[in-house]
């Protein structure tokens, strides 16, 4: 084997790759975007707030392109008319990236030993189910976990027309689950508790199953899932500095061995990883990148 067939810009070389990142406009979704843009693949960022995608698309300056494509993720209609213009402007897919997430139902005395909700068991129970509701913990699942499955069966078969370009390439999907779905802390802090870490939990679950049951049919399309820990988006802060603000954010119990949030380049070179050539032997795989959070931490890994 020649050493060229190890070249860098051979492994993880992404030209000509069709890419889609559901809220791609923001945080980590913008940080994989520009990852896959910049090593040559054109790139469509979709999200509810179409101002928001022309902004970030306006502003490239990189390689590749950012294409804005507006999609509601919980909306089956809009999830396949996005599908008809990706069809109609490429007639395929190489890269589905589900990033879409939001925060959602929490109740602030988990974490306070002198709450009175806390007094006991019974007083705890019913805290827990007065203080949330079915309405609101129905519509975190839908952007967290149903989504995943709907735009992924939407866009399946132009991934599978993807795989057929190379010898040695095949479509992926890559779904942004949260070491959240792996530790068993409850997290309390302003964004996360048992509503969403569950819903995380069950998209890694699912990402496993949709690589299973994807191989076993025939469907030459790898799954994988990209479990963050703690980085800068809409969701926690938008700059995260230092050890303090980051296990703030993280809410561990044992302080984050690397001391600090996570890098736009950390995100988006696992993902160009899991997209490339070089991450094509990785099928059913969560990846942690958490700065050694869930090493020091309850966990279900």
């Amino acid at each position: 084997m020649s050493s060229e067939s190890f070249n860098l810009n051979d492994i993880y070389d992404l030209t000509g790759r069709i890419a889609l990142v559901t809220g791609g406009g923001t945080g980590i979704g913008l940080m994989i975007a520009q990852g896959f843009a910049t090593n040559g693949a054109k790139v469509y960022i979709t999200g509810r707030r179409r101002e928001v995608l022309d902004k970030v698309a306006s502003e490239w300056k990189g390689a590749g392109s950012l294409v804005p494509l507006a999609m509601d993720v919980t909306d089956k209609e809009s999830i396949m008319n996005a599908r008809k213009e990706v069809e109609a402007k490429d007639g395929k897919l190489h890269i589905l990236v589900n990033n879409s997430g939001q925060t959602g139902p929490r109740s602030g005395f988990m974490n306070d030993p002198n709450a009175p909700e806390r007094k006991d068991a019974d007083t705890f129970g019913l805290a827990l189910f007065n203080n949330e509701s079915m309405e609101g913990w129905k519509d975190l699942y839908a952007v967290n976990t149903f989504s995943i499955f709907f735009t992924t069966s939407a866009f399946l078969g132009l991934l599978d027309k993807g795989s057929k370009d190379r010898t040695r390439y095949t479509s992926c999907v890559i779904n942004i689950t949260s070491i959240s779905g792996v530790t068993k802390l409850a997290q309390n802090h302003a964004h996360l508790q048992f509503c969403y870490n569950s819903s995380k939990a069950a998209a890694s679950h699912m990402t496993k199953m949709m690589a299973t049951e994807y191989a076993l049919k025939g469907i030459d399309v790898r799954v994988n899932s990209i479990a963050p820990g703690v980085y800068a988006s809409e969701m926690t802060f938008l700059e995260i500095e230092g050890e303090a603000q980051t296990n703030k954010v993280g809410q561990p119990l044992v302080s984050i061995p690397i001391k600090r949030s996570g890098t736009a380049q950390e995100m988006a070179g696992t993902a160009i990883y899991l997209a490339s050539p070089a991450g094509c032997y990785t099928n059913g795989q969560e990846i942690i990148v958490d700065g050694g959070y869930l090493a020091v931490n309850p966990s279900t890994a």
